[in-house]
């Protein structure tokens, strides 16, 4: 496998673990917070998507996936203390899906020494290059799977691993 690729199965893999662990979530259990004071999966699913819409803005010539108006002032840091003013699942995974594609489309559009290229954009700090950027995508969706695991052991649903 080349890099790209191996980056490219990273964001395919992820995106699949994500909806497994959303798949029999409703939109009320979006709502759940594992714990006082923990961020309930609505508002990670929305930091996490408009996240990613920032990291892949910062290659050079990308435009910014749309999001749903409003979608990115809902899931600022501000917000995540708040129950209300959230989406729906649908709109949730149909966004995701949006800006993964476009994620996905651009890293497959880049040469592959780009991937070495440094990374001066806000991200990177932790993502210093921009294959670095990439690898910070996917284990920032994994990060928040994560969480999603917790609501999803706090509702009784099923261990998916």
């Amino acid at each position: 496998m080349t890099s790209k690729e191996v980056l490219v199965q990273l964001l395919e893999s992820t995106r699949g673990i994500l909806g497994m662990f959303l798949a029999d979530l409703s939109d009320a259990d979006l709502l759940v917070r594992p714990c006082p004071g923990a961020n309930h999966i609505a508002w990670q699913l929305g930091h996490l998507t408009a996240g990613e819409a920032k990291f892949v803005a910062e290659l050079p010539d990308a435009q910014e996936p749309k999001l749903p108006d409003g979608f990115a002032e809902a899931h600022k840091k501000e917000a995540a203390s708040r129950d209300t003013g959230f989406f729906d699942k649908a709109t949730y995974l149909a966004t995701f899906q949006t800006v993964r594609d476009a994620s996905i489309k651009m890293l497959k559009q880049l040469p592959a020494e780009f991937l070495d290229k440094p990374n001066s954009g806000p991200m990177a700090q932790w993502a210093p290059t921009f294959g670095a950027l990439f690898v910070l995508v996917g284990n920032h969706t994994m990060m928040h799977a994560g969480q999603f695991s917790v609501v999803r052991r706090k509702l009784g649903k099923p261990v998916l691993f």
